[in-house]
């Protein structure tokens, strides 16, 4: 098994930086989570209160323990603000086969700026580059168009549907499985700046 340094390091792109997500992070964080349009592909309806969204962060914290989980927030550089405008995680870390899963929100007051792209191309050099994993995988709702583009633009390629995958809200959802080869990495020549 590959040995690694299980650390949360800050992450730095030309608009933002990756930083861990602390408590002083809640009430941005429930802007996200707790919008019904934000959460519309998400594999859970929005969270009801600031509270219920604290007990899902001590479990990702949890994850982060057990070396299964690095979860950054998305912060405007030289904003005065240092609010948090998005979550990227890399979960389901296996340091065995060298591979995760990635997921990502971003508040929809951001949307189409390119911020995730950014975010997640920082994310996928740290990676394939410092972590040596060899591939990443993302479980898409094939209705969420602006995120599989985002995804092709990376690199990722469509693997498979899942379908009836997703009960959320009463409602049945596929997932589309993408995934994206340390091999096939557009961008392996940069290195991220950490």
């Amino acid at each position: 098994m590959r040995t690694f340094p299980f650390v949360l390091p800050r992450l730095q792109t030309e608009r933002l930086e990756l930083r861990a997500i602390d408590k002083s992070d809640i009430d941005a964080l429930f802007a996200i989570f707790g919008d019904v349009q934000t959460m519309r592909y998400w594999s859970r309806g929005p969270y009801s209160s600031p509270e219920e969204l604290q007990s899902y962060f001590e479990k990702t914290d949890q994850a982060f323990a057990d070396k299964s989980q690095l979860r950054w927030g998305l912060v405007r550089r030289g904003s005065e603000d240092d609010q948090v405008i998005g979550v990227c995680s890399m979960y389901a870390i296996d340091l065995n086969n060298l591979r995760a899963d990635i997921g990502y929100i971003l508040n929809r007051e951001m949307w189409g700026q390119g911020y995730m792209q950014e975010a997640l191309a920082a994310i996928l050099g740290y990676a394939f580059e410092v972590m040596g994993l060899r591939r990443i995988e993302a479980d898409i709702d094939p209705r969420n168009a602006a995120s599989i583009a985002s995804l092709e633009r990376l690199g990722f390629q469509r693997e498979g549907l899942l379908k009836e995958r997703w009960l959320v809200n009463g409602e049945i959802s596929d997932s589309l499985m993408m995934g994206l080869l340390r091999s096939s990495w557009p961008h392996s020549a940069a290195k991220p700046s950490v």
